[in-house]
């Protein structure tokens, strides 16, 4: 039988992480929304969690002009809280944000429905579960609401899900609206992270797993069952690479009908003088930051080196970022110094008013301030890994460390690491800039 290639009429796309920076999947949509913007127009439409509110949002720009009378109808006829603006990006794709708190006094019969209709095991639900499913629900009763009121049989509708996040929302759209078709997308499965997260061997031992007995054994039930039952009731199931459907094949019991490689428009790295400008000034305020933090006089011949994204320490090689520097340390022939940063949304509180004071001051500091290798404070300062391994790693090697400080002053800058959920008050992307050094 042949299958024509069809070009969809709409495209929503649904993930955690639209207008929500949180890891890799943020960059994964934003950076190929250009592309997509350019061929579909504004009829691509970003569906992600309205969790900003009361806050001002730099990458929300909401419109009041936008879907008016469908935000109106959706609101009064649907019971639907939703803000429709532009992701704020290259492209600027139409995005709509949806409140999904209200749903959460209907959780268990939504749960209901999911087990009735899917055999989606909600009963072991603990953590970010409800509020992903939520999200991810209320999100499939939004594309529900903008099909009805804009859209008829005639017009070729996709709605993809990223994660398991969105996968309730694809499974609710296969009861409510099944003309429309669901794209079920796994960057990685729930349960493989879980299995090297913790200290497992994932790929080496794959072939034996199996992906219903190691979610019970890791309390991880309901994450896989959302992720399993998607894929398998969706109308096509797809993942990024072939290792990543290696993994769907042994634990979720089902290959990916497609392995779509992520893509990403390769200008939104400026070149030429643009990134060499960028990267002076992303260097100079690192290195202000650090030298403020540890009252140090590092200067620009320092060798700056960073890691960043999702706060998974072993899943992200933290802890493997964090043991080359420990032999870097030990290592006779460094000869410059070196500043490590890692940059992740860890559980943090305010940023700290003590650096920023320093910050705003022109004079140079000789004294460290109390914790000098964080830039906020964390709510879990005893129980943050990295914290802790770095406690671990002073306290196993602290003779060595303390001869070697002694004769190589800059030996103790390796270990100068900060963690934080916005880098340094500035964005993201212009601080990774100052990371290479050449």
């Amino acid at each position: 039988m042949v299958k024509d290639l069809l070009t969809p009429d709409y495209i929503f796309e649904a993930s955690w992480e639209v207008c929500n920076k949180v890891g890799g999947i943020y960059t994964v949509l934003s950076t190929r929304a250009n592309t997509l913007q350019t061929n579909f127009r504004d009829k691509l439409f970003f569906i992600g969690p309205d969790v900003w509110q009361g806050k001002d949002n730099p990458l929300f720009i909401e419109s009041d002009n936008l879907c008016a009378a469908w935000k109106e109808h959706a609101l009064k006829k649907d019971d639907l809280s939703v803000r429709v603006g532009r992701w704020n990006i290259p492209g600027e794709p139409i995005v709509i944000l949806v409140d999904f708190q209200p749903f959460f006094e209907k959780k268990n019969e939504i749960y209901t429905e999911m087990w009735n209709h899917f055999q989606v095991d909600s009963l072991h639900a603990y953590g970010d579960y409800d509020e992903a499913s939520m999200f991810s629900y209320a999100a499939g009763k939004v594309v529900e609401s903008f099909y009805r009121y804009n859209l008829t049989e005639t017009d070729k509708v996709v709605y993809q899900a990223h994660e398991w996040m969105t996968g309730m929302g694809a499974l609710y759209l296969q009861i409510a609206v099944p003309e429309i078709a669901t794209i079920f997308t796994t960057h990685a499965t729930s349960i493989g992270r879980s299995i090297a997260g913790n200290n497992k061997p994932l790929y080496d031992y794959l072939f034996a797993y199996n992906g219903d007995q190691m979610a019970g054994e890791l309390n991880m039930q309901s994450k896989h069952s959302i992720e399993k039952q998607t894929a398998h009731y969706v109308d096509c199931f797809t993942t990024v690479s072939e290792i990543t459907n290696n993994e769907c094949k042994e634990l979720l019991d089902k290959p990916a009908d497609v392995v779509l490689m992520n893509g990403f428009e390769d200008d939104f790295v400026p070149k030429g003088a643009t990134f060499t400008g960028k990267r002076k000034r992303a260097r100079s305020t690192m290195l202000r930051v650090a030298n403020c933090l540890m009252g140090t006089d590092m200067g620009d011949d320092t060798l700056i080196i960073g890691t960043s994204g999702r706060y998974e320490f072993k899943n992200k090689g933290i802890d493997v970022f964090l043991e080359s520097l420990n032999r870097l340390n030990r290592d006779k022939n460094l000869k410059k110094n070196v500043l490590a940063f890692i940059n992740v949304p860890g559980w943090v509180g305010d940023a700290r008013e003590d650096l920023q004071q320093r910050l705003k001051s022109k004079e140079k500091f000789t004294t460290p301030l109390e914790v000098p290798l964080i830039t906020h404070w964390l709510h879990n300062m005893t129980h943050d890994q990295v914290q802790r391994q770095i406690v671990f790693i002073k306290e196993d090697y602290g003779e060595a460390m303390t001869k070697a400080d002694e004769a190589k002053d800059y030996v103790r800058n390796t270990y100068d690491v900060s963690v934080t959920a916005r880098a340094y008050l500035q964005e993201y992307e212009k601080i990774v800039c100052g990371c290479p050094k050449s």
